[in-house]
């Protein structure tokens, strides 16, 4: 039976590689039934920005719109996940070469990222996008952009990417599982947590085949 859903978030547990520096993820158990407490209750600490995570504006430009303030038409839709194997770094080149209907406005990039996300040490060599990349995902209207590592941006960047697709108000999603997913087109819901003013947050995200969508 062909599969109808795919889990695309990376599970947030002990040892899921996170950004150098960072505070990473800790859920730590404070009552515990077995210890003769009337419930078991866990206090969570972590980076807004661990597994996948969803950047806002605020993230890189001042006096911009926060994480609770993204709009949820361009969280959930129609999505399309394409394969960009064997690639250091993703050009506007390589996404004119994917000849996407001009009508795509979510797209999922799976990349050789996925391999990367087996080993609990950060890889600095991850796949990532170039600014020429950012800026042919604005001049064709993308309206929300997924990547298979936690960030758009090569490591040691300054930044660039992040300003050009953030500040065209493209959704930017960091910490996709896509390994599973075939290339083609699904149904996606990717709603990050509600915090208040926050430039980033911790996303659970989903796809759904065309078929059960409609």
């Amino acid at each position: 039976m062909p599969r109808s859903f795919w889990d695309i978030s990376m599970p947030l547990q002990a040892g899921i590689p996170i950004w150098p520096r960072s505070s990473g993820f800790e859920v730590q158990r404070v009552l515990e039934l077995s210890a003769g407490a009337p419930v078991n209750e866990s206090h969570l600490s972590a980076n807004a920005h661990v597994g996948t995570h969803i950047d806002a504006p605020l993230h890189f430009l001042p006096d911009s719109a926060p994480v609770d303030a993204l709009p949820l038409d361009s969280l959930v839709g129609p999505a399309t996940v394409a394969l960009l194997p064997g690639l250091a770094q993703v050009s506007a080149a390589d996404l004119e070469a994917l000849g996407l209907p001009p009508a795509t406005k979510r797209l999922l990039l799976r990349t050789d990222n996925a391999s990367r996300w087996h080993d609990t040490a950060f890889a600095e060599d991850y796949v990532s996008l170039t600014p020429d990349a950012a800026r042919w995902l604005v001049d064709h209207e993308i309206a929300l952009v997924g990547v298979d590592y936690l960030s758009v941006e090569r490591y040691g960047g300054d930044g660039e990417v992040h300003r050009i697709l953030l500040g065209a108000g493209i959704v930017v999603v960091e910490g996709l599982n896509l390994e599973e997913v075939p290339a083609g087109d699904y149904w996606l819901a990717c709603l990050p947590l509600r915090l208040v003013g926050a430039e980033a947050a911790p996303a659970r995200a989903v796809l759904m085949s065309m078929e059960v969508a409609a």
